[in-house]
């Protein structure tokens, strides 16, 4: 592995990180496609600059380009206002206005310089290496300048660096006006300032990361690995650390198959994003695909050692070629193997799946039994005001259950606060009251799978 790729993959991780952290924040507040009209619009900004300074490297590219995602914001939300158009129509409304007007501009004025129309769209890696920031050049001496290392690593850095000591400052500020904005103005903090900082921040990151990766993987990038994080936790600490993560792994993932295949950088990204975003939706696919990887790993890492072992003509060949000649290697009683493994692992994964196999089945369905008997324990004691149907042992000999479950039922009602127990005498608490009042609303109008969504407010403690 040479430093240029290390370098192509240091600035990967580091893009990443920083559009998982305001990705995560627009996919929660279900403006995942703002990021896409951003990412195009602040080309107007980035050429507007451009022409003010004739300097490609000049900050107020960056100040300009971040201006012209926020206006995007405004000009969407000010449509949308209007009450005549919805949201996802206000915004194919004008980025592709504001993107067009800087694509005719870039190639109406600006063909002699660098930047072209090719990079604009898909961004262009293999050069991020190359790229690097010198200082104390002396003119007409030769190898004068001294390198600080690539433009990308320390542009995305710095943005990356701020946008943490923001998420850290303001984290508290953010999740609750995600969530609720109302209680956010109760609580003192406007709603609005975050929403436009927000929007500040993610406009920056899409322009730091503009030039080097394309508007593109930019958006893949904000948006896939949160929702892929969506899919596995609620909460927001863990989503964050989840979106960083399936983000640098699937772009050091995109890098290494671009080598393999010759083929675009950013292309290869975003398809493994794609890929690891099916994968973890379809958990049974997943097992599939996971089983013939393993299977067929254990067999090439064989035939790798062989091929190692063979003489130094194998060491000195590039990694996509060695590649090629271990699957040379193959033969028909090899598939064979991989399918018999992949056959067997496929099986004992699609049983353990943790939202479609058959434990997980089978705990779910003894989840909602519990419940369900809790919530006939709850509506029993609400409906009996006698102390003597409000005995504990009244249970066993009124509702036909015996004695552990009886124990059982009362012991998860208490954990999750819905009853106290004085003399063995039960009575429903403030919070038991409110939800068996609502429980009881839902059965009446017939709307018994809101049921389930109720109890995530008010059970701490599931079945």
């Amino acid at each position: 592995m040479d430093s240029a790729q290390i370098t192509i993959q240091i600035v990967v991780t580091l893009v990443a990180i920083a559009c998982a952290i305001p990705g995560t924040f627009l996919v929660l507040r279900k403006m995942s496609l703002i990021s896409d009209a951003i990412s195009h619009s602040i080309l107007l900004g980035i050429v507007i600059g451009f022409f003010i300074v004739e300097d490609t490297s000049s900050p107020l590219l960056i100040v300009l380009a971040a201006l012209a995602g926020v206006v995007t914001v405004i000009l969407v939300e000010f449509i949308q206002k209007t009450g005549l158009v919805k949201e996802d129509t206000a915004i194919g409304l004008v980025f592709p206005a504001l993107f067009s007007i800087g694509v005719i501009l870039i190639s109406k004025n600006a063909n002699d310089v660098h930047l072209d129309i090719d990079s604009v769209m898909v961004g262009d890696l293999s050069l991020v290496a190359f790229d690097n920031i010198l200082i104390n050049c002396q003119e007409g001496v030769a190898d004068s300048c001294v390198s600080l290392g690539p433009k990308a690593i320390w542009v995305i850095g710095s943005i990356l660096l701020v946008t943490l000591i923001l998420l850290f400052a303001f984290f508290k500020e953010l999740k609750v006006s995600t969530f609720d904005a109302g209680l956010a103005a109760a609580l003192g903090f406007s709603p609005v300032i975050m929403h436009y900082g927000l929007m500040t921040v993610s406009s920056v990151t899409i322009v730091g990361a503009f030039d080097a990766v394309g508007p593109i993987l930019v958006v893949a990038l904000m948006i896939a690995p949160a929702a892929t994080a969506y899919l596995f936790t609620k909460d927001l600490k863990k989503m964050l650390l989840l979106s960083c993560f399936f983000g640098v792994v699937a772009s050091i993932a995109g890098f290494w198959l671009a080598h393999i295949l010759d083929a675009s950088i950013s292309g290869s990204m975003t398809t493994v994003l794609a890929v690891l975003f099916l994968l973890v939706f379809e958990p049974i696919i997943m097992s599939i695909v996971v089983s013939i990887a393993t299977g067929t790993g254990i067999i090439f890492y064989q035939y790798y050692e062989l091929a190692m072992a063979s003489g130094i003509d194998f060491e000195r060949k590039l990694f996509g070629d060695k590649i090629r000649t271990v699957f040379s290697e193959f033969v028909w009683v090899d598939y064979l193997y991989i399918f018999l493994i992949a056959l067997i692992l496929a099986s004992v994964l699609i049983y353990i799946l943790p939202k479609r196999g058959l434990i997980y089945g089978y705990y779910k369905v003894r989840q909602q039994k519990t419940e369900i008997m809790l919530l006939v324990f709850l509506l029993h004691i609400r409906n009996h005001k006698e102390e003597s149907e409000r005995h504990v042992k009244h249970l066993n000999e009124h509702i036909n259950w015996q004695r552990l479950r009886s124990q059982s039922i009362v012991e998860l009602a208490k954990k999750n606060n819905m009853i106290t127990v004085t003399d063995k005498i039960i009575s429903l608490t403030e919070k038991g009251e409110d939800f068996t009042e609502k429980a009881i609303d839902y059965i009446i109008t017939n709307k018994d799978t809101e049921i389930e969504e109720m109890k995530d407010d008010f059970f701490l403690f599931r079945g």
